[in-house]
């Protein structure tokens, strides 16, 4: 839990302080906080990244607009989901959020269901992302305490390979590895293999084929020259 709790804030940002307030009345309808601020600059000052939630910027504000401020988050790595409103049926402008990391874009009138349910989603996302990221620096923490050859086996583990390849690969017995294995599921708390590798797999996903083909191909190569 952060020092802000889990429950996720809804941050607006509109210059019309009538929008705002309408806006804060129908999102809080549903039992969400919300934050409602008057520009684009308001809101980065007094932002902290910490906070879960989403945010609801208009595009056309004085100065920064929603765009712009979109922009601006995702260039300092901030992730926050963002649903634009507009005004103006640009098909331009909607395609350039889409392209910068809006979560949707929105044309005014739009309906207070299809707002909520988008926010809803939005949340939903944000709740998401939070989690895996939390997972994925648990589990970056538990791979760091790992010796070497332990995280060269568990390398080859996470790009599916058998204990005969690993051992191949390696240069060890096949019992050796199995001790090496049993240690890493116990430094990473897995019960099973299945669930090691549904932990460390979203830090594997670049793994490298060519890894795995070389691995199979000595293992194969070693299994001939056994059996001449």
């Amino acid at each position: 839990m952060s020092k802000h709790g889990t429950k996720p804030t809804v941050f607006v940002v509109d210059d019309d302080p009538g929008v705002g307030g309408s806006l804060r009345w129908l999102i809080e309808s549903v039992g969400l906080d919300v934050e409602v601020h008057k520009s684009a600059p308001a809101f980065l000052e007094s932002y902290e990244e910490s906070k879960p939630g989403c945010l609801v910027a208009d595009v056309r504000m004085p100065g920064m607009s929603g765009l712009a401020l979109l922009e601006q988050l995702r260039n300092d790595g901030v992730t926050i989901p963002v649903i634009l409103l507009s005004g103006h049926g640009d098909v331009s402008m909607a395609v350039q959020a889409m392209k910068s990391g809006a979560f949707d874009f929105i044309e005014k009138p739009f309906s207070d269901d299809l707002l909520l349910d988008r926010i809803q989603k939005a949340v939903q996302l944000d709740r998401e992302t939070r989690r895996n990221r939390a997972q994925c620096r648990k589990t970056a923490t538990q791979i760091s305490s790992l010796t070497r050859r332990e995280r060269e086996v568990l390398d080859l583990v996470a790009a599916g390979l058998l204990n005969k390849e690993i051992a191949a690969e390696l240069g060890l017995s096949i019992k050796t590895v199995e001790t090496h294995r049993g240690h890493i599921m116990e430094k990473m708390g897995a019960r099973t293999v299945a669930d090691l590798i549904r932990t460390v797999l979203p830090l594997y996903e670049g793994a490298s084929r060519n890894k795995i083909q070389r691995a199979r191909h000595k293992a194969s190569l070693d299994e001939q020259g056994r059996i001449k």
